[in-house]
């Protein structure tokens, strides 16, 4: 059996955060672009799980999913980024992220693989984002096959602000 290569850089990169040796962003990507998630808020990088719709939820709430014991929020950003909304298919995967107590995991398409550098020097997004993507992302940076948007972590936490929490929707 052969492994997505992109996934297993991924999870080689994010087993060396427990051993502080990995710098860096994992690569999600999401229609036709790059994504880049400091690797310093990836606790894991698995298949997508069974997930529960929550009815009235938003379109980027795909709803939740156990994960080891825990009710995981999973968030689709591609209706945020402008992304198109293809099926998934068997490349996809789940990058849980984390950032003190909060926990959600990011539907990605695929996982190519990681950006080696820090992100200490992250030139500004496209002018032309619209503002719900302008507003999760924040910068970006380049490779070898193009520009990578850097995805904030708090502000796509502080989504959780944006879902009515009132029973029912009443």
């Amino acid at each position: 059996m052969s492994l997505d290569p992109g996934l297993t850089d991924a999870r080689e990169a994010v087993a060396a955060i427990s051993t502080g040796a990995a710098a860096g962003a994992v690569l999600l990507r999401l229609g036709s672009s790059r994504y880049a998630v400091d690797m310093t808020d990836v606790a894991e990088v698995a298949m997508i799980p069974e997930v529960t719709r929550i009815p009235g939820s938003a379109a980027w709430l795909l709803g939740i999913a156990n994960w080891r014991g825990r009710m995981l929020p999973v968030l689709d950003l591609r209706p945020l980024l402008d992304a198109p909304m293809v099926p998934l298919a068997g490349s996809a995967r789940l990058v849980v992220v984390a950032h003190d107590d909060l926990v959600v995991g990011l539907v990605a398409e695929a996982v190519p693989g990681v950006y080696d550098d820090p992100l200490d020097e992250v030139a500004p997004p496209p002018p032309t984002l619209p503002v719900d993507a302008a507003s999760l992302v924040t910068g970006q940076v380049a490779d070898g096959q193009g520009p990578v948007a850097v995805l904030d972590v708090t502000a796509v936490l502080a989504l959780r602000d944006r879902v009515d929490r009132r029973r029912h929707g009443a």
